[in-house]
């Protein structure tokens, strides 16, 4: 499968993230471009993920578009060929969407349904997930007594986010504001999660990002509940007490732990059977939701 690891459009180039480049339209719209960059522990690998661009955006829009009754995104739904020549096209199709212009939020809302990752490490701690107390006695992988929403502030490239509280949330954007960030994530996560189940996979946790449009209005932005964005598990073999097996780069993950590498730039090479491995894993969870 045809891979994209660098793009060059004739679009003037606002930012190159770890995964998404974004191109300049005009003064209301931008070209986000997702490639087949593979970014863990916030390091870009050398290597692509083939297809990776294509699934992330695939998964998106569909989440998009079964979420606009929850949230308005920031899809435009306008034709690539609307803004650029057939061979810049051709080089972007299936991974390149046109997106409306927002005022970012400085957040990163995150949302837990189970016991997992960096939840589970703080719990086994504390007792507790960013300061939310809970009961004694939680498994690993458990689903917990309740979706808990734990926010984190957007750190610049680079840095790490850090986990903040609704009171601070409050501080950036008003407390009007974060409440409708929590109430519109654990929205959107609870409907998800009860679609993915019905279908066989458990969202055991995800993000969001939002912006606010030009009269002021809460929008979904970037990503939606793809396995870049979220932990999906499958149903059949989940079990209380061990770590699900991940329809996402939880393989390369767990890859990197093995080794000796300080998790900084430069990044180590993967074996082709990781890349492939983990490819596999995102065409599946698009076959299993995206239908």
């Amino acid at each position: 499968m045809q891979t994209l690891f660098e793009t060059s459009l004739s679009l003037p180039l606002i930012q190159k993230g770890k995964v998404r480049d974004i191109y300049d339209i005009d003064s209301e719209r931008m070209l986000i471009v997702t490639t087949d960059r593979l970014s863990a522990f916030d390091v870009v690998f050398p290597e692509p993920i083939a297809g990776k661009g294509r699934v992330l955006t695939k998964v998106a829009n569909f989440w998009f578009k079964k979420t606009q009754h929850i949230a308005p995104n920031h899809l435009t739904h306008e034709p690539l060929d609307s803004v650029l020549p057939p061979a810049e096209v051709k080089q972007v199709k299936g991974r390149a969407i046109i997106v409306k212009k927002l005022k970012p939020l400085p957040i990163e809302a995150i949302v837990r349904g189970y016991l997992i990752g960096s939840g589970w490490k703080d719990y086994q701690k504390t007792g507790s997930i960013c300061g939310i107390t809970l009961p004694a006695g939680l498994q690993l992988a458990e689903k917990l007594p309740e979706t808990l929403y734990t926010p984190s502030s957007k750190a610049a490239v680079g840095k790490h986010d850090e986990n903040i509280s609704l009171e601070q949330t409050a501080q950036l954007v008003g407390k009007d504001l974060a409440q409708q960030i929590k109430n519109t994530s654990v929205a959107l996560y609870q409907f998800a999660a009860n679609y993915a189940l019905a279908r066989g996979i458990i969202i055991a946790d995800t993000k969001f990002e939002f912006g606010l449009d030009k009269a002021g209005k809460l929008t979904l932005m970037d990503e939606v509940l793809t396995p870049d964005s979220s932990r999906f598990w499958s149903k059949d073999t989940y079990q209380i007490g061990t770590s699900p097996k991940s329809f996402d780069k939880q393989i390369v993950r767990d890859y990197l732990e093995a080794l000796d590498w300080n998790k900084t730039p430069p990044a180590p090479s993967l074996p082709n059977s990781i890349a492939q491995k983990t490819a596999d894993q995102y065409h599946q969870i698009q076959q299993i939701l995206c239908k």
